[in-house]
């Protein structure tokens, strides 16, 4: 492990938290891409971990974490896949492989599919192309007018911890939940209801998608806790379709297997990490 290296980035006139680890500047990098809620600092062991082989670079995507959160962003897959893309040409990254993780696989994969070159491997951790996926419960209510502004104004802390301990064999970290929660202020809550509500049919956005990557056939390996309340491990077995080269893990954990169980994720993820960017794949 290595020490990982806080500074921010801009990217059209938006800031964010930066975290890097491993060789400064290097063209190749592992770029962590968080979901929905989440920031670069949900990353941090692994960025650290990967930083001892590869470049590794996380920050917090727009409207969350640390993040700038403008009212006139584009929350919308295309939006996150423009930005990630306007991201790593500030980062002189020209050869990414993707560690994705909730509403970061379509955003990440949308940026994937626009830049088959830059493209090199992915990492999916509880997301993926998202064949035949219905709405999870959440969803439904942040979708729905009145109601989602309703739920987000009146989740309390403790209604929070309660959320997030459905579907997680093991109890997510309490600090790891309280930042989750402090960090979901009412400009993040905005973006949420956004970003939801601007996502009509991710069904029908990930059979384009899937037609677009599947040619590829690039480098995929699938991490998921079976127990995910919100996106079903039906999806995970789904990827062969899309990777049809995948390699697929499955855990007893939730929608967080790289926080509730580290090790058993580490040990998955780092040993392909380092073959896809040595060369070995």
């Amino acid at each position: 492990m290595v020490s990982v290296r806080a500074s921010s980035l801009a990217v059209n006139g938006l800031r964010a938290p930066l975290l890097e680890a491993g060789p400064a500047g290097a063209a190749e990098a592992v770029v962590f891409v968080h979901g929905n809620p989440g920031s670069s600092q949900d990353w941090l062991p692994l960025v650290a971990e990967v930083g001892t082989f590869a470049r590794a670079v996380a920050f917090d995507q727009p409207g969350y974490g640390g993040a700038d959160k403008p009212t006139d962003f584009d929350y919308t897959v295309d939006g996150y896949a423009a930005h990630l893309g306007g991201a790593l040409e500030q980062l002189g990254v020209e050869h990414a492989h993707l560690v994705l993780h909730d509403f970061g696989g379509p955003w990440g994969l949308a940026w994937a599919a626009e830049h088959p070159d830059a493209f090199r491997s992915v990492v999916l951790i509880n997301t993926g192309v998202f064949l035949g996926y219905r709405w999870h419960l959440l969803a439904r209510i942040w979708r729905t007018p009145v109601l989602g502004e309703l739920f987000m104004a009146t989740t309390t802390r403790v209604a929070w911890r309660m959320i997030l301990r459905a579907g997680n064999r093991r109890p997510l970290p309490r600090e790891f939940v309280d930042r989750m929660y402090d960090d979901f202020d009412s400009e993040t809550k905005r973006a949420v209801l956004r970003l939801y509500r601007a996502t009509d049919d991710p069904a029908g956005l990930s059979t384009e998608l899937a037609a677009e990557l599947r040619p590829l056939d690039r480098p995929a390996l699938v991490v998921w806790g079976r127990h995910d309340p919100y996106i079903p491990v039906a999806v995970a077995e789904r990827q062969v379709e899309v990777f049809p080269s995948v390699e697929t893990v499955l855990l007893d954990a939730g929608h967080w297997p790289f926080v509730t169980h580290a090790e058993d994720a580490e040990a998955a993820v780092i040993p392909f990490l380092e073959r896809v960017t040595t060369g070995g794949a």
